[in-house]
């Protein structure tokens, strides 16, 4: 993900992908399009019921959603709106990244990880 990218940038590229106006979307939405201005415009941050709306409403791909997730987390600075549940439910999950992150963890070694998991459940 980009750094330079942010979730007002995301929307509007998505938005547009679809040739669909911000006042379409807003309705869609029930918000006002203002709001939805405001949103893509990174002057207020989406809330969750417009996260769980957008995945269906612009065809998202699993890949896109989650980047829609992460950049509305680093808007809010929090984690991403489909993390904290599986989080909070596994102890072991909590402990993992405690871990990682008291021994400091690369990417490299995340990346490696995420490899032997997916070649795991394959």
């Amino acid at each position: 993900m980009e750094n330079n990218k942010t979730f007002g940038r995301f929307l509007i590229s998505k938005r547009m992908e679809h040739e669909m106006s911000a006042r379409q979307l807003a309705i869609a939405l029930d918000y006002s399009a203002v709001y939805i201005c405001d949103i893509e415009k990174d002057r207020r941050p989406v809330p969750d019921d417009i996260l769980e709306k957008l995945p269906v409403l612009l065809h998202l791909t699993e890949a896109e959603t989650e980047e829609m997730y992460d950049l509305a987390a680093r808007s809010r600075n929090t984690v991403s709106a489909d993390l904290p549940e599986y989080i909070m439910e596994k102890d072991i999950v909590r402990a993992a990244l405690r871990t990682a992150k008291k021994h400091n963890v690369t990417d490299k070694q995340w990346e490696d990880f995420i490899r032997r998991i997916t070649k795991e459940s394959d």
